[in-house]
């Protein structure tokens, strides 16, 4: 697949966040010209380091992507978008809804309107979520579960998702959607905890911190590494049967919170957690057990989890052993 990369013009929005800046590090090893678009909106998971030995090959922009103008003159000519832009913090999509709309909604209008009028022959892969089904009615969870989103930044997100869908079936803006599911891996952000609690736990475990889940540890959940959620991008931009489909992603099996920490600590060598109960802002939009029914992308584009639970762990950990200090300062 790597080779169908090669001198493509790629942008990524969000580039230098967490997934972004995985898919960058891959598709400059391909022989792509990428092009990264970035806010460096504090606290939303952009970081300088993430960019260490590509940011000479490639374009980088320090621009809000709201700026219609200039998003079309940096998608002019281009293949490929990979839209990775937006807030992902439920708890300050609940506090802050104002900006979490602007960032997940107003943004993706902006992002898709200098698509349209600049290049519409573009193909753009957006970054969905399973937080738009809610609590779930049955598990595994498919792309018919009804849509519930739990919180403000679901909806939000659902909105994005769904603009994208309208471009392409109206305007022929090729678009279609990843609805992903626990992604962790190298370059997360580990700052602060309101961008999932698996970050957080990594953060927690290096720094010899113990560890707290919330409730009594058994709540289920899936994750898929970072290289696996990468791959399903390129898949889906490379494929144009994906045009105008939503896909989940999903892990290979779930594991409860408890194993979860439990299994990191056995990786680490060492540390400690215990069950505290449930805060009321955080009670109030969990989810309860979840698990994706990732069928559809393995059927119609040959995407399934590569990489166990227990290896990606452990690549993760030792990558913050060795770079802690450029994640938590």
């Amino acid at each position: 697949m790597d080779e169908f990369y090669k001198n493509r013009g790629v942008v990524i929005t969000g580039g230098a966040g967490f997934i972004g800046s995985n898919l960058a590090h891959r598709l400059v090893l391909a022989g792509s010209h990428v092009t990264i678009i970035d806010a460096f909106i504090p606290g939303l998971g952009a970081n300088s380091f993430n960019l260490e030995g590509i940011r000479e090959k490639i374009s980088l922009h320090e621009s809000d992507v709201r700026d219609t103008r200039k998003m079309q003159e940096l998608v002019k000519g281009k293949d490929f978008l990979f839209n990775l832009s937006g807030q992902v913090s439920h708890i300050d999509s609940m506090t802050d809804p104002v900006s979490d709309m602007e960032m997940n909604v107003r943004a993706q209008l902006s992002i898709l309107e200098a698509c349209r009028h600049s290049n519409p022959d573009i193909k753009i892969v957006f970054t969905g979520t399973r937080q738009v089904y809610g609590k779930p009615s049955y598990l595994p969870v498919d792309e018919d579960h009804p849509l519930r989103p739990p919180d403000i930044n679901g909806i939000n997100k659902l909105a994005g998702e769904q603009y994208h869908l309208l471009y392409n079936n109206v305007f022929g803006v090729r678009a279609c959607s990843l609805r992903l599911t626990n992604t962790y891996g190298p370059r997360q952000l580990i700052r602060h905890a309101r961008q999932g609690f698996i970050g957080w736990f990594i953060r927690q475990i290096v720094h010899g911190d113990e560890i707290t889940i919330f409730g009594d540890g058994s709540q289920q959940r899936d994750f898929n590494y970072v290289a696996d959620v990468v791959n399903a991008l390129m898949l889906a931009a490379k494929e144009d049967r994906a045009n105008g489909e939503v896909f989940n992603l999903g892990g290979e099996k779930s594991i409860s919170l408890k194993d979860l920490v439990e299994l990191m600590i056995r990786i680490h060598g060492m540390g400690s957690y215990r069950c505290i109960p449930f805060p009321d802002d955080k009670k109030k939009i969990d989810i309860g057990d979840y698990s994706g029914n990732y069928s559809k992308i393995d059927k119609m584009l040959g995407w399934n989890p590569q990489v166990k639970l227990v290896d990606g762990l452990e690549k993760t950990i030792d990558f913050y052993r060795k770079n802690f200090s450029s994640y938590v300062t």
